[in-house]
This record gives structure tokens, C-alpha cells and sequence, in this order.
């Protein structure tokens, strides 16, 4: 159930079409499908604003493909797929037709909104080898409806990289820094930026790094105030986050 098909439910209860009994029993029987192997929530797009996304690693192509199925025929034409492997993702795309970005292992289904947040999103990765990471939140912001502004390969190992891009860093409204190693942008993006800064470790880096935990802790540990930190190679929980500061407004 969408907001359209709630929006008519209600006019229907409006103009006595149906009884407020009638309409209490549909919300409560439409929240979710129950495939056995999965529950679909069919609400949270009522609830929370951004429909459900579909975390791909664990699931079989087949269970990707009848939780699709199911999204698709209550109304959900868009729908984000994370860690999903290029072999099942090519299972999947026969089926149920899906865009595939391989770097960032993320599958769309449908077309992403076009922009309307507040303002941009920029994504900055301490090297090249980050970039994966910086895609998935880069593509899950850019499909919540965000404009994002990707500036890739500008660590302190040559901080003058940075220090070009300040415009892009001082106009943004978030930025997600992507690193691994040390971990070191987070803070020296923070030290430049008036907005959120999400810090997402990578398990980019040499054996002493221990998969990314060098760089969680160093930003956990940022001197940087409004630094904040997902976990290690998390870069769709920190695209989702960036997007709902993006789309913030005051409550009154």
C-alpha cells in the first residue's frame, strides 16, 4: 500500500465509499506479506519516508527475485538492491529487469527521483581503492532523491588534492568521507565544512590496519566537531543517512 492507495482510502471513508472499520482493518492487514523466507514491508515507505531496500548478500536469486516480485505488485516501481554479486545479479536481471553497478554491487530496479532535497551531497574518498564503498552511498543517496557531488582520490597522502575542491566542500549541505588506512580525511574534511560530516571506514589498508578497525577508531576519535561514523565499508547506511539530512526541515 502506497500513499495513493491510502490517500484514496480515505476520501473513500470521506465520502462513506467505506466504513472507518473497514479502512482500520486494511492498514492493519496491508503492513507486510509474509513469503515465509521474508516478511515484505509493504509500509515503511508510509512510515519512514524511503521505501524497503533489499540487502542481496545471503538471499538466493530466487528470493531476490519473489521479494521484487512483491514489492513491484503493491505499487513499489523503485527499489534499491545492495551486495548483490554480479552472478546473482545476472540471475536476477533475466527475471525482474534491473541496473547493474558492479563497483558499488548495488541493483536498481525503476528510475531514481529526480533530486529535491535541501542541497548536495558530497562523497570524498581518501584513494582510489575506496571508490566501491563511495558508490554504494554515492547511488543510494543519488536514489533517495539526492544530487551528489563525487570527488574521488583526494587524501592527505597529497592533501592539495583536497584543498582544490574547498568550494565543493564548504557549499555542500553533507559530506560522507570514505577512507581507509588511517582514516585521517574524515577529520580534515571536518576541520573544513560547516555541515554533518558521515565518516565511513573502508578495510582498505596494509596488514596493521585489522580490516578497516585503525580507520573506525581514528574517526571515532575525531577532533573534528560534527563528524559522525557508520561502520567499516558501510557505505549504504551513510548515503541513507546523508539523505535524510538532506531532506530535513524544521519541525514545528
Amino acid at each position: 500500500m502506497n500513499d495513493r492507495d491510502v490517500k484514496e482510502m480515505l476520501q473513500a471513508v470521506r465520502d462513506g465509499a467505506i466504513t472507518p472499520e473497514d479502512a482500520l482493518l486494511r492498514l492493519k492487514t496491508a503492513p507486510f506479506t509474509d513469503l515465509g523466507f521474508a516478511k515484505v514491508d509493504l509500509h515503511r515507505k508510509l512510515r519512514q519516508g524511503a521505501a524497503e531496500v533489499v540487502y542481496g548478500a545471503g538471499k538466493t536469486p530466487e528470493q531476490i527475485i519473489a521479494i521484487l516480485r512483491e514489492l513491484r505488485a503493491n505499487g513499489q516501481e523503485n527499489v534499491l538492491v545492495t551486495r548483490l554479486d554480479a552472478e546473482s545479479a545476472e540471475a536476477v536481471c533475466r527475471e525482474v529487469g534491473l541496473t547493474y553497478h558492479p563497483d558499488a554491487r548495488i541493483a536498481v530496479m525503476g528510475n531514481a527521483p529526480a533530486p529535491d532535497g535541501l542541497g548536495k551531497i558530497v562523497v570524498a574518498t581518501g584513494g582510489t581503492s575506496d571508490i566501491p564503498v563511495a558508490e554504494e552511498a554515492a547511488l543510494t543517496a543519488e536514489f533517495l532523491g539526492n544530487e551528489v557531488v563525487r570527488l574521488y582520490d583526494v587524501g592527505v597522502a597529497g592533501l592539495h588534492r583536497l584543498l582544490s575542491h574547498t568550494r565543493e566542500i564548504m557549499s555542500a549541505s553533507v559530506v560522507i568521507a570514505v577512507a581507509g588506512m588511517e582514516g585521517a580525511l574524515a577529520s580534515v574534511v571536518g576541520g573544513l565544512a560547516d555541515c554533518p560530516v558521515i565518516a565511513v571506514p573502508t578495510s582498505v589498508g596494509y596488514g596493521a590496519s585489522f580490516g578497516g578497525i585503525s580507520a573506525l577508531l581514528a574517526m571515532l576519535n575525531s577532533c573534528a566537531g560534527g563528524v559522525t561514523v557508520v561502520n567499516i565499508d558501510n557505505g549504504f547506511g551513510a548515503g541513507f543517512a546523508a539523505s535524510r539530512i538532506n531532506h530535513m526541515e524544521a519541525k514545528r
